[in-house]
C-alpha cells in the first residue's frame, strides 16, 4: 500500500513540475500580452522553442517582453526633448493658403456655373414661349 501511495505522491511531483515549467515559460508571453506588445507571438512561440533548448533564450525573452511599454513604448526615447516644430507651422501655414486659395476657387467656378445654368434655363424659356407664341400666332 505504501508503494501506491509513494507512486501516486511521484506522479503528482513529476506532472506538477511539468506543468510548472511550462507556465513559467509562458511567462514572457504574458507579460507582453499585458503590455500590449507588439511582437507578443515572437515571444509566445521563442517561449517555445526556448523549452526545447534547455532555457537558455528564457532571460532574454523576459528582457525582451519587459522593454516594451504601451504608454511609452521601447523607453529609449529622452522625454525632456525639446522638437522644433517651427518647420511644420510653417507647412501648415502654406497648407491652410492653398486651401483657402482652393476654396475660393471652387466658390466662384460653383456660381459661374449656377449663374450659366440661370441664362441658360431663361434662354430655354424665351425660345419655349416664342415657341409657343409663334404656334398660337399660325392657329
Amino acid at each position: 500500500m505504501l508503494e501506491y501511495v509513494a507512486l501516486g505522491i511521484l506522479v503528482f511531483v513529476a506532472l506538477t513540475l511539468f506543468y510548472g515549467i511550462i507556465v513559467i515559460h509562458d511567462i514572457p508571453y504574458e507579460i507582453a500580452k499585458h503590455r500590449n506588445h507588439p511582437q507578443q507571438d515572437a515571444l509566445h512561440v521563442a517561449g517555445w522553442v526556448s523549452l526545447f533548448t534547455l532555457h537558455v533564450l528564457w532571460p532574454f525573452l523576459w528582457i525582451w517582453a519587459t522593454l516594451y511599454r504601451e504608454d511609452r513604448g521601447w523607453g529609449f526615447s529622452e522625454k525632456n526633448s525639446v522638437v522644433d516644430n517651427s518647420a511644420n507651422e510653417q507647412q501648415f501655414a502654406k497648407l491652410n493658403e492653398r486651401i483657402e486659395l482652393l476654396e475660393q476657387k471652387l466658390q466662384a467656378t460653383q456660381e459661374s456655373t449656377v449663374t450659366e445654368q440661370k441664362l441658360s434655363q431663361d434662354s430655354f424659356l424665351d425660345i419655349q414661349s416664342s415657341i409657343i407664341a409663334d404656334q398660337e400666332g399660325s392657329k
